[in-house]
């Protein structure tokens, strides 16, 4: 491994057209990450084809979803890959383009990098259902891979997972992101399933800095009632070469801040 740093960056662009409509690649170019995950690209192959198959240097790899203007994740990597895999083997969840993983092995190492996209539950009991199904089936997916590679999950989890979390967590108790349920399912993957939140680990008391989300309603962002929504899940060895951790709130690509972190000698 080398020693140099690698920059990992996710970001939920709402809408990929949108997102560069307002500038993501001019930043892209001032950052340069050595790998971004994006997620609700919200566009077909024909729409990629053309346009954004590589932004600022970086080569896309994606799963679009089979619904128009609907999800879809992506990973645009300075790195070429030595597999791509898309989804994760669910016939559910795979047809709304949900998980594209990267795979970089050598003999000495094998690590993988991932763009997930959680459902959102907030519009209503039936995809709420949906997303604890999708909850039930990522876990032990993701407990396999971790017995086989190294790897960071990056991506939009639709979970706030502790009161520090979320600007008003007793006003949301109730609601879709901040369930009982879904906070402990983020408390047993990162306690007896032995992931690491890795902003977490660099900031472990940060409120209202940590935020990655806000809604378009009312003045949430300017007043800053933010959640943090978007996140690194990375298996031990490595949420340990993580140095430092930026959440970007200059221009707005979309409700979402782009979260950055970088890991020492990654690749």
């Amino acid at each position: 491994m080398g020693n140099s740093l690698f920059k990992l960056s996710s970001l939920n662009l709402n809408g990929i057209r949108s997102a560069t409509s307002k500038g993501l690649e001019a930043w892209l170019e001032a950052t340069r990450p050595d790998c971004i995950c994006v997620q609700e690209v919200k566009a077909q192959a024909a729409d990629v084809a053309g346009r954004f198959e590589s932004l600022a240097g970086l080569r896309g790899h994606f799963h679009f979803a089979e619904k128009k203007g609907y999800s879809g994740v992506g990973i645009y990597s300075r790195h070429e890959p030595s597999e791509v895999r898309i989804g994760y083997g669910s016939p559910e969840f795979d047809a709304e383009g949900r998980y594209v993983e990267l795979r970089f092995d050598t003999p000495q190492r094998k690590l993988s990098l991932i763009s997930c996209y959680f459902p959102s539950g907030s519009s209503g009991e039936e995809r709420q259902q949906a997303k604890f199904r999708f909850l039930d089936e990522i876990y032990p997916h993701l407990q396999q891979l971790k017995r086989e590679r190294e790897f960071i999950l990056c991506g939009d989890v639709n979970i706030a997972h502790k009161e520090i979390d979320l600007k008003n967590w007793k006003g949301n108790l109730k609601n879709s992101g901040f369930l009982p349920e879904e906070r402990a399912w983020m408390t047993r993957l990162l306690s007896e399933g032995g992931m690491v939140d890795v902003y977490r680990q660099l900031q472990p008391d940060a409120t209202e800095a940590a935020y990655t989300w806000w809604s378009n309603r009312g003045q949430a962002y300017a007043k800053n009632v933010g959640w943090r929504l978007d996140y690194h899940l990375a298996t031990p060895a490595l949420a340990e070469r993580a140095r430092r951790e930026a959440i970007y709130k200059g221009e707005k690509f979309s409700d979402h801040a782009p979260i950055t972190i970088d890991y020492d000698g990654m690749l």
